[in-house]
């Protein structure tokens, strides 16, 4: 865990407020666009957009590879796309599932299908196999729009899809974008009338976020949500102008793109400029050409720069502003200082939850302010779950000290949760102070600063972070379980200087009459995982300890992950084509550094 925070007192804010005033005017447009809609309003992500192309409909909003995509023509050609939807049975509160690389395209699709009163079915494009198609299956989308080479990935995972891409058969319906955007050239350009029914209440789209269930959850995400998110971390956070241009290599399937730059901008009348991905060494490079002021980041993006050698690019740009999560404090004034960077806005929110941090004032190391009544309180390490008293009741920390975050689950806060209700019923808390009140937990641990503000101190629970994705522990369990050798596993995220997250780690217990074979453990792994979910350390085991519950006793392993007093043998991750290689002290630097693993 982080170490303790600093403190935030009056004179920390008072000091900010100049800044805040000079910026009301954008506050205020962000408030009454954001805030102001009621569960039942005729207000949503269409709506804004269609407004805000009516209002500037010559200014750039989209930049990609070269291309200037002004708000006209992202609105006219949305609306082409949703007339096609519509035209293939897509209708108010069906799925469209969209499996696109990042380029106007991705965005355009996500217009187009609430557009129809569609809900957006963001699926991760690294996922393969069981985890996709059970994805897939959690959508039953009616339309699933892919690029050309995600095709087969996608019949693979679902053999009921047709594999006909064309054939107009269902289960689901595959159309690539190409021919989607071919089909599209002949369709009426103005809003289809279908935009104008949607309800702020209504989902928006579905974010993929891992659990401790091992399979993926589909996180909704309402307009009303999106909304009071534009007028959060647009309007109060990022504050961009018109003429500002925000930098994106995150993936569009991440919250962080697709609600926080993306209303960001849309709010301003600002210009998107969308990379293809994330690369370390070009990305000044990337900022400096596309005239970026502001990107979004998450703390592993930061941490990669930072290991980037000095060159003069460094400060050559005109960024002003950053938004995202994740930038930890002990190199928040390093990346800052190094970078020329004036202002951070820090955020903390999860896809699913109902609460977010938002640095409004600027203060270096704090994941923000947040005015909710908001519980710090007692958690076990092991299971994630917060304490109970004597009483049944839960218990509040001390003041000061780190506590697992919940938040109330209210009229004005509401849980939206994922698709799946009984994954929605696990994330809450009743009667947790008294009897009837309900309390969103979020399974992260937060330092308390004062003032309303606290920073991040931990992720608890058998999901971990590692390079801006979450990592069920079950689905590298069974993934390992496919390797004739393992006997027994159990996985659990460690700490790796200068790094951003948790690595996966993994103790093995091998069967009987079985020997340890790095690389053809790492072949299994890399046939059935995202590269980000193969763990980058292996320990050989004797045995696994279990509790009485028969589940795996992985905290000591965490404590101990591959120090000094790790006596087992001990594997590292060298690549996709090295496979596992025996332990070296250099590793751990080599991976801050992003040279390993390699492929």
């Amino acid at each position: 865990m982080a170490g303790d925070p600093r403190s935030v007192g009056p004179l920390d804010l008072v000091a900010k407020l100049p800044a805040l005033i000079l910026d009301a005017p954008v506050i205020l447009r962000a408030v009454l666009t954001g805030m102001l809609a009621r569960p039942d309003s005729k207000t949503s992500i269409a709506t804004v957009f269609q407004d805000r192309a009516a209002r500037h409909g010559n200014r750039t909003f989209l930049r990609f590879d070269g291309q200037l995509i002004s708000y006209r023509q992202a609105n006219e050609t949305a609306n082409r796309y949703a007339a096609v939807l519509a035209d293939r049975g897509v209708r108010a509160g069906d799925v469209v599932g969209i499996m696109l690389r990042n380029s106007p395209d991705a965005v355009l699709m996500m217009l187009a299908a609430v557009k129809c009163g569609a809900v957006a079915g963001m699926l991760n494009y690294n996922q393969r196999g069981e985890v996709l198609a059970h994805s897939l299956g959690l959508l039953n989308a009616t339309v699933v729009v892919a690029e050309s080479d995600y095709v087969e990935p996608i019949v693979e995972a679902a053999p009921a899809a047709t594999s006909a891409v064309e054939s107009g058969a269902k289960v689901a319906d595959l159309v690539t974008v190409e021919n989607l955007a071919a089909l599209a050239e002949s369709k009426p350009n103005g809003n289809p009338a279908s935009a104008a029914q949607v309800q702020a209440r209504n989902p928006a789209f579905y974010i993929f976020t891992s659990g401790t269930t091992g399979h993926p959850k589909a996180s909704v995400m309402t307009h009303q949500r999106w909304l009071r998110a534009l007028a959060g971390f647009s309007g109060l956070g990022v504050r961009l102008r018109s003429n500002d241009t925000l930098y994106c290599a995150l993936p569009l399937y991440h919250n962080n793109a697709l609600t926080v730059a993306l209303s960001s901008v849309i709010d301003a009348g600002a210009t998107l400029a969308l990379g293809r991905t994330f690369s370390a060494s070009k990305f000044w490079d990337e900022v400096i050409r596309m005239e970026a002021t502001a990107f979004i980041y998450i703390g592993e993006l930061c941490r990669y720069l930072l290991n980037q050698p000095p060159k003069p690019t460094d400060r050559a740009h005109k960024v002003r502003v950053i938004v995202g999560n994740g930038l930890r404090p002990e190199i928040w004034e390093e990346f800052t200082t190094r970078f020329g960077i004036k202002r951070v806005v820090e955020f903390y929110a999860a896809s699913e939850g109902n609460t977010a941090f938002i640095n409004i004032f600027n203060i270096p190391g704090s994941t923000g302010i947040n005015p909710m009544p908001l519980a710090y309180v007692e958690f076990d390490a092991e299971t994630g779950e917060p304490v109970r008293g004597d009483g049944g009741r839960v218990r509040r920390v001390p003041s000061g000290q780190p506590g697992l975050l919940l938040s109330p689950v209210t009229r004005l806060s509401p849980f939206d949760g994922y698709t799946d209700k009984a994954a929605s019923e696990k994330k809450l808390v009743r009667n947790a102070f008294k009897d009837g009140d309900v309390w969103f937990n979020t399974g992260d641990v937060m330092n308390p600063q004062g003032m309303g503000h606290a920073a991040f101190a931990d992720r608890l629970g058998d999901t971990f972070r590692w390079k801006g994705e979450n990592v069920a522990t079950t689905d590298v369990e069974a993934a390992l379980a496919e390797d004739p050798a393992v006997g027994e596993c159990t996985v659990f995220g460690v700490e790796v200087p200068d790094t951003g997250g948790r690595a996966g780690m993994a103790a093995i217990k091998l069967r009987d009459g079985t020997q340890f074979d790095g690389p053809a453990l790492a072949a299994t792994l890399y046939d059935r995982l995202p590269g980000y979910a193969v763990p980058l350390f292996v320990r050989i085991v004797a045995a696994l300890e279990t509790t009485s519950t028969f589940k795996s006793r992985k905290v000591d392993l965490r404590n101990q992950a591959y120090g000094p007093e790790v006596a087992d043998p001990l594997y590292v991750l060298s690549g996709r084509e090295e496979g596992y290689v025996p332990f070296y002290d250099d590793y751990p630097g080599e991976v801050a550094a992003g040279k390993r693993p390699r492929g």
